[in-house]
């Protein structure tokens, strides 16, 4: 990358910060003034040395072209990953400020950045088998055997509670309260099933989610009931949509596809999580191959995941496809140049034809929850107590489900309307549309709404 002539902005930057309270400090921290010996090299590298309350400064760097993202090292003891010296130092590079000048990073820096790159390599090398530990293929297939009958016998156990449930009556699901699920979801725990566990917790909150409870009960049974069937019956399916169940129910699977190399967008990074783990989400868009590939990173409870894009990005890599019919699921390879900023946007479609979209890929995955859909011309509009995306050019318009309701990034994109049409990716399913990136009409940057 050249260091001088493609920066990133000062949003960017401040998007990988882990909270409000980082990107304020880190902001603070973006002028030169507790900055010295600060430098970035040809490759991605950022260092220097920052003044703290010590008598010894940090001595911070980030690595811009690692495989997982962005990489940070800092000498002060926040647990925070970046921590605000990392931010404060991207920021000042970002701005261009003379401060940082090229040239070549000090020996606890190009250690450190030699170090993490070694470590990519020698993942990129385990995880392609080429490796001297590569593990014994026999043994891995006994294993799977193994697994494999735990998931059978939980399947079976599973579809006998749905059929009892169904025999008593689904106002029994009421009565029996949230036990009773967590029970079941323990067993399939038990069995190695944690996709099925995980649709069995989320039966448990339907009976409290107001007015018409049991007919939505009663299609996630069917829905699981068919999951688990598929399971029962996967050496009668075709390879694409067995290997489709065998995901669905969570066995892990790898990413076998061939490396397609492009130009791949950034189009939206969002978090979930729960007690246990947080869930990074990443959208790419393949400027060439006009392909959507989502990339999945976990992190301990409390701790960001690795895989850190900003939105509004663009690396040069290869993504492997991850098996299934209809699956979006990727694995990044190797990437050829550290990421930068860039102007491409895919293409948008109609709403009609979003809303087809979404009950197309049903075929290949009845378990789909969404699809990921960029909507051309569309306008935020209040529809009463909710809002919705209009058409600019029809009478069509989607729902925003109530995740995209509850979050500030809705206003955001109503100020970005301004009543006018807007580009808006995110993902068209079921439940509604959750807008995660925006673009105004013609030339600007991306929004990011999540």
């Amino acid at each position: 990358m050249n260091q001088q002539g493609e920066r990133w902005s000062a949003e960017q930057v401040l998007a990988l910060a882990p909270d409000a309270a980082s990107r304020r400090a880190g902001g603070r921290l973006g002028t030169a003034g507790p900055w010295s010996e600060a430098g970035c090299g040809t490759e991605g590298a950022v260092w220097g040395l920052c003044k703290g309350s010590g008598s010894s400064p940090y001595r911070t760097a980030v690595d811009l072209a690692g495989d997982s993202g962005p990489g940070y090292r800092c000498s002060c003891p926040s647990r925070k990953f970046p921590c605000k010296h990392a931010l404060g130092l991207l920021l000042l590079w970002a701005e261009e400020d003379p401060a940082v000048a090229p040239g070549e990073p000090p020996a606890w820096a190009a250690q450190w950045i030699t170090g993490r790159r070694g470590r990519s390599e020698e993942r990129r090398s385990a995880a392609s088998g080429a490796g001297p530990g590569a593990a014994d293929p026999e043994a891995a297939r006994r294993r799977a055997e193994r697994r494999a009958a735990r998931v059978t016998a939980g399947a079976i156990e599973l579809e006998q509670r749905l059929a009892d449930l169904l025999r008593g009556g689904l106002s029994e699901a009421e009565r029996a309260g949230y036990g009773l699920w967590e029970e079941t979801a323990a067993r399939m725990v038990d069995a190695q099933a944690p996709g099925l566990a995980a649709r069995v917790r989320e039966l448990g909150a339907i009976p409290s989610s107001g007015p018409g409870w049991p007919v939505r009960l009663l299609e996630e049974c069917a829905l699981l009931h068919l999951l688990d069937q598929g399971w029962l019956r996967r050496e009668e399916l075709p390879g694409d949509l067995a290997a489709t169940v065998r995901s669905r129910v969570g066995l892990p699977g790898t990413a076998d596809g061939p490396p397609l190399r492009d130009e791949w967008l950034v189009l939206a990074r969002y978090d979930t999580a729960d007690a246990k783990l947080t869930t990074r989400r990443v959208w790419l868009y393949g400027a060439a191959s006009h392909r959507t590939a989502l990339l999945l990173s976990y992190g301990a409870a409390g701790r960001a995941p690795e895989l850190a894009l900003p939105v509004g990005l663009a690396l040069d890599a290869e993504v492997s496809a991850y098996p299934g019919a209809g699956q979006q699921r990727a694995a990044l390879g190797r990437q050829f140049a550290s990421a930068v900023p860039s102007s491409v946007r895919p293409p948008g479609v109609p709403v009609p034809q979003a809303a087809a979209r979404y009950g197309a890929a049903l075929r290949d995955d009845p378990w789909l929850e969404s699809v990921p859909v960029t909507l051309e011309r569309v306008v935020p509009a209040r529809d009463g107590d909710s809002w919705q995306l209009a058409d600019a050019d029809t009478d069509a318009a989607l729902p925003l489900t109530s995740v995209a309701r509850a979050r500030p990034g809705l206003w955001r994109l109503v100020a970005l309307s301004g009543g006018a049409p807007v580009t808006v990716f995110g993902e068209c399913g079921h439940r509604g549309f959750t807008p995660l990136t925006a673009w105004p009409e013609g030339a600007g940057e991306a929004v990011a709404l999540c």
